[in-house]
């Protein structure tokens, strides 16, 4: 049997000088026996996929919601591909992969119903009561809401991975901290989840909305990185085939290149030590040309899909139902379950309203407004 201290000593001998060894993890926030043959972080990773939210994110929209149709992406399958592209990144660049894979499965549990639609609304519901973000809401899912142990509120996750959550870091995200030191650049593991984040939605999002309709696949050849990738799939295959081939080359280009990019970052500043990473800018990177190309293919789908009218429309849609049901419980929250009633105790309404809400899936949160505002559906 393979023990902790063993899968410890292979940390020393096969990881990079700058990945992170579970053995030097700052820490927990309560004081737990290690497991005899789990490392921290595999135990973090597992906690996590455990987790009531964890499981939640396979009803939660990622571009389309839930009932749209069974074959788009949700949150949990869009999780589970940046899993994916984050450990083959760490792999490639001898990081902590464990470590890797918890912050990528973890990235997105603070995630409201309805996707950005539905972050949107409730950081503006709640911006004059502590206001709302989703990584801020990750973090206090993974140390307060998830109710799993009798010694503590939360999962007690280590310091590296909930560092993760908080300083995951894409166009979307821009959360406030100061307990994980601001000034501090957060690890490798953590930043190659950000980008692994990045390149899955982009890649994904064009699938989903070329199989929607969203996107007209002719507009696409206007696109350089598409389109350089494109013209070259020959044989006998069906136009499906190709764009499928497409889409998958085009993740193996994002990978390659980021990977050989951010090894000729780590060679040129002669990074030696996790104390290196963290006193220095963030290194995880396309090169100059690649994230170019890719910005352009970027705004084409903003542009194109995330601006398409069938988007907005389930955008509004989205925003008028978070409203409705935020501005009922606030209104009397007695309508609210007896559990979540008493949590009122202990923190505000609208702090208790908005966790409440931004827990829901897709599904849950049109069932509660059906049942609050629909006269003929059972309470």
């Amino acid at each position: 049997m393979l023990i902790r201290e063993e899968l410890e000593a292979n940390e020393e001998k096969f990881l990079a000088p700058y990945g992170v060894r579970s053995r030097e993890s700052r820490g927990r926030r309560y004081k737990e026996n290690e497991h005899p043959f789990r490392s921290l972080f595999q135990r973090d990773r597992d906690r996590i996929i455990h987790s009531t939210a964890f499981r939640r994110l396979e009803y939660k929209t990622q571009v389309f919601v839930n009932h749209e149709g069974d074959y788009y992406r949700t949150r949990l399958t869009h999780t589970i591909e940046v899993n994916q592209i984050a450990r083959t990144i760490a792999r490639a660049l001898g990081l902590n992969e464990d470590l890797t894979e918890a912050i990528a499965l973890a990235h997105d549990l603070g995630h409201t119903p309805f996707g950005h639609a539905g972050e949107k609304a409730l950081s503006e519901l709640m911006r004059d009561f502590g206001g709302f973000e989703h990584n801020q809401q990750g973090l206090r899912v993974v140390d307060k809401l998830e109710k799993k142990y009798q010694e503590f509120d939360g999962l007690n996750l280590t310091y590296e991975v909930r560092e993760g959550i908080i300083k995951h870091h894409t166009p979307y995200d821009l959360p406030e901290y100061q307990e994980f030191k601001p000034a501090e650049s957060p690890t490798l593991e953590c930043q190659v989840v950000s980008l692994a984040d990045e390149i899955a939605y982009t890649s994904h999002d064009l699938d989903d909305g070329l199989k929607a309709g969203l996107i007209e696949e002719n507009d696409l050849r206007q696109i350089k990185i598409w389109f350089s990738i494109y013209e070259k799939m020959s044989g006998n295959i069906s136009n499906e085939e190709k764009v499928y081939k497409t889409i998958r080359s085009l993740i193996n280009l994002l990978v390659t290149d980021l990977v050989k990019e951010t090894e000729k970052r780590l060679k040129e500043f002669r990074v030696s030590s996790l104390r290196q990473v963290r006193e220095m800018k963030e290194f995880v990177s396309l090169s100059q040309k690649i994230e170019k190309e890719n910005k352009e293919l970027k705004q084409f789908l903003f542009e194109k899909m995330y601006c398409h009218y069938r988007v907005i429309r389930m955008a509004e849609k989205a925003r008028r139902i978070i409203e409705s049901l935020f501005m009922e419980y606030i209104k009397e929250p007695k309508q609210l379950p007896s559990l979540v009633q008493e949590s009122l105790k202990e923190e505000s309404v609208p702090r208790i309203v908005c966790d409440y809400i931004a827990g829901m899936t897709d599904r849950f949160a049109l069932g509660e407004y059906k049942k609050l505002f629909d006269p003929y559906t059972r309470v």
